[in-house]
């Protein structure tokens, strides 16, 4: 059963209000003033609150703003009853947050239908999302908050990606961030040859695209899946107010972006000054210390282990059939097996 607050300082409007919700099914509870019903809405957590506007103690701004501020109320539903129609008015309330208006008087079909529209988009984003702001934010303020946030997020709903299908592309709007629950991910970035660039790869447990803190509205650049993987999503507008108010998670996030940043820069200054054979055995010892299973093999293409070395798919194969001759390792399809790690580091070095 749904609650519902209906927060009104005339007495006719809120007894036929209480009655018609009542008759509906609804749980209510009502208040005749803000102050009232502010203390009932952080008492009880009301599903939606209906408020009048012009009140004594506190008008219906004044509620607003006090219940956006709470982390158990900000994500409640609220909608403003009024006599005025003035465009200002209607203006301010929508700029502050109100989610809708029912101007007075109105019938009992447009109460209903104005309640059950905002309970249905309350509902149909806690189904697309997973856990409501309230968990999140009470899970995320404990002190291991990064480790209960990727218990949350395994907990969401979930999207399925293929092989070499694209998460998202260089340029596109940024949504918000992924986790990575299984499966390996790799960012990339075209050279105006239209060759690729990988620029990260991300496995299971790994935050993808992190860096949307810093760089505005855009994907800086493309996310590929590199086998069948499934992500967990956290839109921007939740990471925004859970960054707000728990910097702590900020910060950890930034730890992680900052060292993301060391490696990219350390991998572009060994694209720019060292050999190819020290960038593909680089490439192959950085794979295997951060990507392998055993410890001893690697399952990267021919074509991505060039796109993370900088170099053509044609170097690579001639390079490591050097490698194979030199006994450092053994190749199949698509898979790297290391026979000397020792000797394959120190061409690295």
């Amino acid at each position: 059963m749904s609650k519902v607050l209906i927060i009104e300082d005339n007495e006719h409007i809120r007894e036929n209000v209480v009655e018609i919700l009542e008759l509906s099914g609804y749980e209510v509870f009502d208040a005749e003033n803000g102050k009232k019903g502010v203390e009932i809405a952080l008492k009880n957590i009301p599903d939606i609150i209906l408020c009048d506007i012009m009140m004594p103690e506190l008008d219906g701004y004044g509620v607003l703003h006090i219940l956006q501020k709470n982390a158990q109320t900000q994500a409640v539903p609220i909608i403003f009853l009024t006599a005025k129609t003035e465009r200002a008015d209607i203006r301010k309330g929508m700029e502050l947050g109100v989610d809708d208006y029912l101007t007075k008087p109105f019938d009992d079909l447009e109460l209903l239908r104005a309640i059950e529209a905002r309970l249905k988009k309350k509902d149909a984003q806690q189904l697309f999302y997973g856990h409501t702001s309230e968990n999140l934010k009470t899970i995320i303020s404990r002190e291991d908050g990064l480790l209960k946030l990727k218990e949350i997020m395994l907990d969401r709903n979930s999207r399925k990606y293929k092989k070499n299908q694209y998460i998202h592309c260089e340029g596109d709007h940024v949504g918000g961030i992924y986790y990575i629950i299984s499966g390996k991910v790799k960012t990339v970035k075209l050279t105006e040859e239209g060759r690729e660039l990988i620029t990260g790869i991300y496995k299971e447990n790994d935050y993808l695209d992190i860096s949307i803190l810093f760089t505005g509205n855009l994907y800086l650049d493309t996310a590929i899946a590199m086998e069948d993987t499934e992500l967990s999503f956290l839109p921007l507008e939740q990471l925004d107010k859970l960054l707000f108010l728990y910097p702590d998670v900020g910060t950890k996030f930034i730890k992680i972006l900052s060292k993301d940043m060391r490696d990219k820069e350390t991998r572009l200054l060994q694209i720019a000054y060292m050999s190819v054979r020290k960038r593909i055995a680089q490439g192959i010892v950085h794979l295997l210390q951060q990507h392998s299973r055993d410890g001893s093999t690697i399952k990267f293409s021919r074509d991505d282990l060039a796109a993370f070395s900088g170099t053509s798919p044609e170097t690579v194969s001639r390079t490591l059939t050097d490698f194979k001759e030199e006994g450092l390792i053994e190749k199949t399809a698509g898979t790297i097996h290391i026979l000397n790690l020792e000797k394959l580091s120190k061409i690295r070095n």
